[in-house]
């Protein structure tokens, strides 16, 4: 780096208009940072306080007296380790379908015209989807009518492709260059082969954007869990968390349950329950935030 390089970028650095950017861009951000932080660190801080300070209303930022009750009231329950397992499950098999379908719908699609007949239509087959909705009744009668109500099917048979991933997929997978895949149809790789070895690994990004946001929906769905699961040992985890924060179902709780639900604070029970319920996508989240930003940015840049 030359002298006049070095005295540019300090003076770039110094510049009045640039600090100011700088201190209001941080500024900015720190608050979206707060407001997106401090609720939480109150219900967290609700979920661990003791029910007096609860019910007067003192509790903010900080647990006041330590009280794990809701906690050890809802771990302890059979029904909520078989909607853990229920929404685990789910997810595992979910998100595996997803990224499967999208990266074979992803591929063809990818292709210009001339290499693919007929691509427009099928990318407006898929592209409809997202303007035109059945509803819900002709859903549900479609689920009924293949017997799927019941299984774990019903859960993730109809998002299995999502079209919105299946777009950011798509516009990634035209920024490989031609000449890997014409290097690999040459050496004799197949279609389908020129995919998971060439297209897949140079999308790592995408992928693991993808991956992020199918996993993200199959743990948060609730409605579809209650819609079509009518045994509550099928229902996922958050459908169970849905039935105890809101109706506080005891239908399947014995006297012990009954009792030990009657010393818990209501709105403690109800912060514990937001907390467990994001503790997984937490967990999983710093794993894929380094290829998330750059996975939507790249892939929406094409259209």
């Amino acid at each position: 780096m030359t002298r006049s390089t070095a005295k540019t970028r300090v003076r770039r650095r110094s510049n009045p208009g640039r600090i100011m950017f700088q201190t209001v861009n941080i500024t900015v951000l720190l608050l979206l940072a707060a407001i997106c932080l401090l609720p939480f660190i109150h219900v967290l801080s609700v979920s661990l306080s003791n029910n007096a300070y609860i019910d007067a209303g003192l509790v903010t930022f900080w647990p006041m007296g330590t009280n794990t009750q809701s906690y050890t009231y809802l771990l302890e329950r059979a029904a909520f380790w078989n909607a853990f397992r229920m929404s685990v499950y789910r997810l595992l098999l979910g998100t595996t379908i997803n990224l499967v379908l999208l990266c074979l719908t992803a591929y063809p699609l990818s292709k210009p015209g001339n290499k693919f007949h007929g691509r427009t239509l099928y990318a407006w087959f898929f592209f409809i989807t997202m303007l035109v909705n059945g509803g819900l009744i002709p859903n549900y009668m479609v689920i009924s009518t293949l017997k799927l109500r019941n299984t774990i099917w019903a859960l993730v048979l109809p998002t299995a492709v999502q079209v919105y991933d299946l777009i950011l997929m798509l516009n990634f997978f035209r920024q490989v260059p031609t000449e890997l895949e014409d290097a690999a149809l040459i050496d004799g790789a197949s279609h389908f082969r020129t995919m998971l070895t060439i297209y897949v690994p140079v999308s790592m990004p995408a992928v693991a954007t993808m991956t992020l946001f199918c996993m993200v929906y199959h743990w948060n769905q609730w409605f579809d869990g209650m819609l079509y699961m009518d045994h509550v040992n099928l229902r996922p985890l958050q459908t169970f968390l849905r039935q105890t924060l809101i109706g506080q179902d005891f239908t399947f709780a014995d006297g012990d349950e009954i009792a030990a639900f009657a010393d818990i604070n209501d709105r403690s029970l109800r912060c514990a329950q937001i907390i467990i319920a994001t503790i997984p996508i937490l967990c999983s989240y710093p794993f894929l935030q380094r290829y998330f930003v750059k996975g939507i940015i790249v892939g929406s840049v094409k259209g």
